[in-house]
């Protein structure tokens, strides 16, 4: 192992152990910072402690955990319990073997999590949508978008569109468009055919589209403006614009679901009690429905849905009317394939 590898586990070994070196039972979990620690440390932790008598420390490794659980491995010293997977981390981790396999006997013996929460390498703790967003003021009389189809059916629905500045899940939302069954949208997409018959749909609406946005927060102000009729954007954006009397309306049906994981990385030093965490953390419907209350990204908590008012449980991506209509986000397959595809493009824009 060189030496900036070395330095990196002697550095990662004082920040983990520094703090709680006295401590017996303490469990190590590296996730993210910001409100999403805040509302973690908050919600999950104290109940964790109180039900294991285990310790907690936190380790703030936003955006390199994969690197750091890399270097443990080769160094034989892991010192993490538990990680927070994001869905680009989650194929590079199941490439690499940095992950263990979650042992579904143990965490979960009465089958109680729906099959979509369930990877074999991590659980499903957080969801968003990418979905395509309708100005009911703006729809012909009578009318509204109900599939992609009607995205591209300009003469039906007339009006300025916008679409995310990037090539994934914008060649999907074509091929559904096109016919493809949700299903088959990747094995589809994997084929050079595929690919150019996406694109050659995504010419047909490419007059139609007045804004390419590059930011969330541009989707919902094109929406909030009136400067577009129809555009894709983030589900949770959606409720301000309605609270601010815009007349918005998402439309499930072929939208895309995004998950983020939490799972164990190979050789953690304690794996039955980062499978208690894991259970407090994705399968319990009371502290997840306290959790979504401040940030609306749901996991699969079974019974989740029977403890929220209705109008709430109607906006989440995973309530199960909603995540029936929509396909999961395949990020191994962009891990793969983006840098060319983004090429294509990039030069397609151009065209």
């Amino acid at each position: 192992m060189n030496y900036l590898k070395k330095g990196l586990v002697a550095a990662l070994a004082l920040a983990v152990a520094g703090p709680v070196a006295a401590q017996d039972k303490v469990l190590t979990i590296a996730g993210s910072g910001g409100v999403v620690k805040e509302i973690g440390e908050k919600i999950f932790i104290p109940v964790f402690k109180e039900e294991t008598g285990w310790d907690t420390n936190f380790v703030v490794a936003e955006g390199k955990t994969m690197l750091e659980v890399e270097s443990m491995l080769k160094a034989g010293k892991m010192l993490y319990d538990v990680m927070e997977v994001s869905a680009s981390d989650y194929p590079v981790g199941v490439a690499k073997g940095l992950l263990a396999p979650i042992d579904y006997a143990k965490l979960d013996p009465e089958n109680k999590l729906p099959k979509a929460a369930k990877k074999e390498f991590g659980v499903v703790s957080a969801t968003y949508s990418t979905v395509l967003v309708q100005n009911l003021g703006k729809n012909p009389e009578g009318k509204k978008i109900e599939s992609w189809a009607d995205f591209w059916d300009t003469e039906t629905f007339p009006g300025p569109r916008s679409l995310r500045k990037m090539p994934q899940y914008n060649l999907e939302f074509a091929l559904i468009a096109d016919g493809v069954p949700m299903d088959q949208v990747y094995e589809v997409l994997a084929t050079e055919e595929g690919m150019d018959r996406a694109f050659a749909k995504l010419d047909e609406i490419k007059d139609d589209i007045v804004v390419w946005w590059e930011s969330g927060a541009q989707s919902v102000q094109l929406l909030s403006d009136g400067e577009v009729f129809y555009s894709t954007t983030y589900n949770g954006r959606v409720g301000k614009l309605q609270e601010s009397g815009i007349p918005v309306e998402i439309v499930w049906n072929g939208g895309v679901l995004h998950t983020s994981h939490v799972g164990i990385p190979t050789d953690a030093p304690n794996y039955d009690a980062a499978l208690d965490y894991i259970r407090i953390r994705t399968m319990r419907p009371d502290l997840e429905a306290a959790y979504i209350k401040e940030l609306p990204y749901p996991n699969f908590a079974p019974g989740l849905f029977d403890s929220l008012p209705e109008d709430l449980a109607k906006t989440m991506p995973t309530y199960p009317a909603n995540a029936e209509l929509q396909f999961v986000a395949d990020e191994g397959f962009w891990a793969e394939r983006l840098d060319a595809v983004r090429e294509r493009f990039d030069e397609w824009l151009l065209q």
